[in-house]
């Protein structure tokens, strides 16, 4: 059987089946995945970041006393209704400090001490004053920082049942003129909304933030403030009824204010330290607080009262200013804090009131007799008197010390029984002596001379004599 013929497969050489080989298996191992190492790169050192650089803290504010000022001291005649609202360019200067005097009657209302416009911010002096009509009520002056400016009403009486009414805010006012010759101050520097005065020695400008109806006077025992940051607010009771300067009503009962309290944080006061203190919302009672910076007010030069400032009107011829200079403070009291006695006024007298209130009278000082426990006593003579008032004063020796000067012996040595009984002996000639000495005085004419009669001197002896015979009873047998 022929097998078919089969044509002949050509031949590859071997070196290039190898290399086909190769180049497969090559290209089966990559598809199947190859890592192919590369040479690392060089190892370089972890080096941390820098520290963030802390910012230094600001620096401490540096107090200094205030520069004397030239303020012009008045007595104002309030209003008997709220006047309209006035618009001032700057803000009132810092608190005064004006202590008041004990209340002169009862029913007195302490107004005034406080910064009123009269073409310039002058103090309105402070006095205790009956109200004018029955039923009538003091409502404090009120301060308000709105649009750059001081909405500014001033201190008032108001009728019963009259409640004060803030100006809207949508009330449109136009800044007041100062008067000829008067330098604007800074403006306000501090939130808008109502605020008192800043307290005495501060930074001029600073206002406190305060509910409507604070006494701006209770600021002076607050420590001055250089930055802004000091406020005022009012307590809450237990009932969880905010309690502030004018009468609010409760469930059950009408609750009056009896405090308020001023915080400061440290970067507003002078001293760099924090504050918090409670305050007697009452005007006298925060007027009478230690100062912490003594800035006293001045007396008015007048004691004629002049009237409120009203837009329009002729301004009033006011006195010339007085220098107000700060008080030193007592040592070891710095200007963050610390207690003072209140401080006198300029003129180191109470405030005399205006004409038509009535003055408190001091007290007159009236001589009492004083009476003596021996007729003796009783009729010295002065030079007998300014002796017995020396030896009163002179200290007795101590106990186991040596004999005092003109001491005797004898009398050192003498028991208590024996003394009695030189006493007893000593009242006869004693009372010899007064005689005489009240019987010189009468024919010198003293009306005070009073001589001892005959019935006295029996009743001394007669005393003399009893307490002899008991003296002897009483004394041990030998």
């Amino acid at each position: 059987m022929q097998m078919p013929a089969v044509s002949p497969v050509p031949r590859m050489p071997v070196a290039l089946s190898i290399a086909r080989a190769l180049v497969a298996f090559a290209t089966t191992v990559g598809v199947a995945g190859c890592i192919v190492y590369q040479t690392p790169p060089p190892h370089r050192a972890y080096v941390p970041p820098p520290p963030p650089v802390a910012e230094p803290p600001p620096p401490a504010p540096v107090y200094e006393e205030p520069a004397p000022q030239a303020v012009v001291s008045v007595y104002v005649d309030p209003p008997l209704s709220a006047p309209p609202p006035i618009a001032v360019a700057w803000a009132p200067p810092p608190m005064l400090v004006e202590a008041p005097p004990p209340m002169p009657f009862g029913g007195a209302v302490w107004i005034g001490g406080y910064w009123v416009w009269e073409g310039n911010w002058v103090w309105a002096a402070g006095r205790w004053a009956p109200p004018p009509r029955p039923g009538y009520f003091w409502v404090h002056p009120y301060y308000e920082h709105r649009e750059d400016s001081v909405v500014f009403i001033t201190g008032h009486w108001s009728a019963p049942g009259v409640v004060f009414v803030p100006p809207p805010p949508t009330l449109r006012l136009t800044v007041v003129l100062a008067a000829p010759g008067v330098i604007a101050g800074p403006r306000p520097l501090g939130p808008p909304g109502v605020f008192v005065p800043a307290p005495p020695g501060s930074r001029v400008g600073l206002i406190v933030p305060a509910p409507i109806g604070t006494p701006p006077a209770v600021v002076v025992s607050a420590p001055p403030v250089v930055n802004v940051g000091m406020r005022i607010q009012n307590n809450v009771n237990s009932n969880n009824t905010t309690v502030n300067n004018t009468r609010v009503t409760n469930v059950t009962n009408v609750t009056n204010v009896t405090n308020v309290t001023i915080v400061a944080p440290a970067g507003s006061t002078a001293g760099g330290k924090p504050f918090e203190s409670a305050v007697p919302a009452q005007q006298h009672l925060a007027a009478a607080l230690p100062p912490v910076v003594q800035m006293p007010a001045p007396v008015p030069a007048s004691k004629k009262p002049i009237p409120a400032f009203v837009p329009g009107r002729a301004q009033v011829a006011l006195p010339p200013p007085q220098t107000v200079r700060a008080v030193t403070r007592s040592p070891g009291q710095n200007a963050a804090g610390g207690a003072q006695t209140p401080p006198p006024t300029a003129s180191g007298d109470a405030v005399s009131p205006p004409a038509g209130v009535p003055a408190r009278e001091a007290p007159v000082a009236t001589a009492k007799p004083v009476a003596s426990s021996t007729p003796a006593q009783a009729s010295a003579t002065p030079g007998q008197a300014r002796g017995q008032q020396d030896a009163a004063r002179t200290p007795a020796p101590a106990q186991g010390s040596a004999t005092a000067p003109g001491q005797s012996t004898s009398q050192k040595s003498m028991t208590p029984a024996r003394e009695e009984a030189q006493a007893r002996r000593d009242v006869p000639r004693k009372a010899a002596e007064a005689k005489a000495a009240n019987g010189e005085q009468a024919r010198a004419g003293n009306p005070h001379a009073k001589p001892v009669s005959e019935k006295e001197e029996k009743h001394a002896k007669e005393e003399k004599h009893t307490k002899g015979e008991k003296i002897a009873s009483d004394r041990p047998a030998p």
